[in-house]
């Protein structure tokens, strides 16, 4: 995501190498392509125009800090504007109701993601400890209700499903049921339109009107751009949001409507869904996004998704058999299984400082389904036993990955490599005396040392 605007931003913050003084003249000589590369995201013109004023005005006659360069201040100028336009202070969380349960009425145009995001949410908040309850009122369309039954049941969700009636009825009785059955949160899944109408804005409103929600969410699809923006406003001004839920985050590499629609309807980003999975819904931190957009990564949403694939205990074991003698194919098959669970890969290292504006970044996924075909094709043994590995095994294990021996073998050469730099590392850090916190300044540049000797294209065993 943010791809284009990334790189230009990148490029923009360049010129300001080598000043020793932000002017006007040469602000506006910089940031005239900052202002090129959002419109070229397909940003609101107004927003392009204000923010770009906002910026100018903060840095004209800024002297240079001892410790800042131009370039470096002009990024920290444009990363508070950016935090500002995203919606300033974190918006993801949902407050509990005094009584519960909370009411959350989710309302958007068909096609939008909406009945998908709703299981995207209360498998979000399952992760909080809440409990929910789905309700289909979108009796318009019979595959919307069977749709929403299929995602509770995968879930472990109950859905509250009524064939026939009307949905603000429906929607009345399903909250009085989330609270019969003491679920903390009910979510109300209602009619999508192919454009905003009058009936389906009167039927909205009377859900609200009988239901009483803490939270009305529009769910927009991100890459339709302006339209999503246009969207949420004609909602808010006809129903009165608490904010908005931006999907295909992901497939959006221009990034109008994310940076455009708090400026332009008031009203926040509170989530974004950023793939096609249950889990892929993230709470929307402006800061963090803003870091994305300037290539700075996003380390907290890393460390936090770290955190729900692999626990404390399994992380330290991990680091003890790779620093070890005792670190094989099974437990490079864990790791692997575990970085999968986080997302995507080109998602996670647009999460690391200096990737996020790679504007090409060419990561292939399928890699990491070869990789497990290949260990899978191996027996018991060699997976715990690499170095049994003869080439007649390989000549197996290829034929029954359906994978080149080629690729067999730069997948044992890379394991070996790296099992090696590891075993160096463990050296340097002494087996059992402390962690990397303890590492001392000489130690540390052993281990760069070592890293890059052992580096190579493709990073370990390949992939």
């Amino acid at each position: 995501m943010f791809e284009g605007i990334s790189s230009s931003l990148a490029n923009a913050f360049r010129y300001f190498r080598g000043q020793s003084r932000l002017t006007e003249a040469n602000i506006e000589e910089g940031l005239r392509e900052v202002r090129k590369a959002f419109l070229e995201a397909d940003v609101n013109f107004k927003v392009a125009k204000e923010f770009i004023q906002r910026v100018t005005q903060k840095a004209v006659g800024e002297e240079v800090l001892k410790s800042l360069k131009p370039d470096q201040l002009i990024v920290k100028i444009v990363h508070d504007e950016l935090v500002s336009l995203l919606g300033g202070a974190d918006t993801g969380k949902i407050a509990a109701a005094p009584a519960p349960p909370t009411v959350i009425l989710m309302a958007g145009l068909q096609g939008s993601g909406k009945t998908t995001t709703c299981g995207k949410l209360a498998k979000h908040l399952a992760k909080k400890g809440r409990t929910s309850l789905l309700v289909a009122a979108d009796v318009q369309r019979p595959a919307a209700i069977e749709q929403l039954a299929t995602i509770g049941n995968a879930l472990g969700v109950p859905v509250h499903v009524e064939r026939e009636g009307r949905p603000p009825k429906i929607c009345e009785r399903g909250v009085a049921k989330a609270r019969e059955t003491h679920r903390d949160v009910v979510i109300l899944d209602t009619a999508g339109r192919l454009h905003v109408d009058q009936a389906l804005m009167d039927e909205l409103r009377e859900i609200r009107d009988r239901t009483k929600p803490h939270e009305t969410f529009l769910v927009c699809d991100a890459m339709t751009g302006q339209d999503a923006v246009k969207s949420a406003k004609e909602f808010d001004d006809l129903l009165g949001l608490t904010g908005v839920i931006l999907t295909k985050l992901d497939g959006d590499t221009r990034g109008g409507a994310a940076l455009s629609i708090k400026e332009v309807t008031g009203k926040p980003i509170r989530f974004v869904g950023v793939g096609e999975k249950s889990e892929d819904l993230e709470e929307f931190h402006a800061d963090r996004m803003a870091s994305r957009i300037l290539g700075m990564g996003d380390v907290v949403t890393l460390v936090e998704k770290a955190h729900e694939a692999i626990s404390e205990k399994e992380a330290e074991e991990a680091l003890e058999k790779l620093v070890g003698d005792g670190f094989n194919f099974e437990d490079f098959l864990k790791q692997m299984r575990a970085m999968r669970k986080m997302g995507p890969l080109k998602s996670l290292l647009g999460m690391l400082p200096g990737m996020g504006a790679l504007k090409d970044l060419n990561v292939d996924e399928d890699k990491f389904k070869y990789t497990e075909a290949i260990i899978n094709s191996m027996t018991r043994a060699e997976r715990l036993h690499p170095d049994m590995i003869d080439v007649r095994r390989r000549q197996r294990i290829a034929r029954g990955s359906g994978r080149p021996i080629q690729e067999v073998n730069e997948l044992i050469k890379g394991f070996r490599m790296s099992r090696k730099a590891m075993k160096g590392m463990g050296a340097l850090m002494g087996k059992g005396k402390g962690s990397l916190k303890s590492l001392t300044p000489k130690q540390i540049k052993e281990l760069k040392k070592l890293s890059q000797q052992q580096g190579g294209a493709g990073g370990p065993f390949g992939i």
